[in-house]
């Protein structure tokens, strides 16, 4: 996947995320779409960990893959930064 794809995929995949769990994290713009990118590769990895196909380029079931490892990762960070 091109560079162009992952920072779309990152891009709709940080921002379906933030929607689905909204709520005060720090960053903007540039930080939703890395958390959408390194989601990718998380839901790509569990995916793949359970026998699937990760992502595989600029199609729905990417943007799926890295929605739920960007989900992941919000939830993750969240639990972390707790008070």
């Amino acid at each position: 996947m091109g560079i162009i794809s992952w920072i779309i995929v990152g891009l709709i995949a940080g921002a379906l995320g933030k929607m689905i769990l909204p709520g005060d994290d720090p960053g903007g713009f540039i930080v939703t779409i890395l958390i959408g990118m390194a989601g990718a590769l998380v839901g790509g990895l569990l995916v793949g960990l359970l026998g699937g196909t990760g992502v595989t380029g600029f199609n729905l079931w990417s943007i799926l893959v890295a929605t739920v490892g960007a989900i992941v990762l919000l939830a993750v960070y969240r639990l972390w930064r707790a008070p």
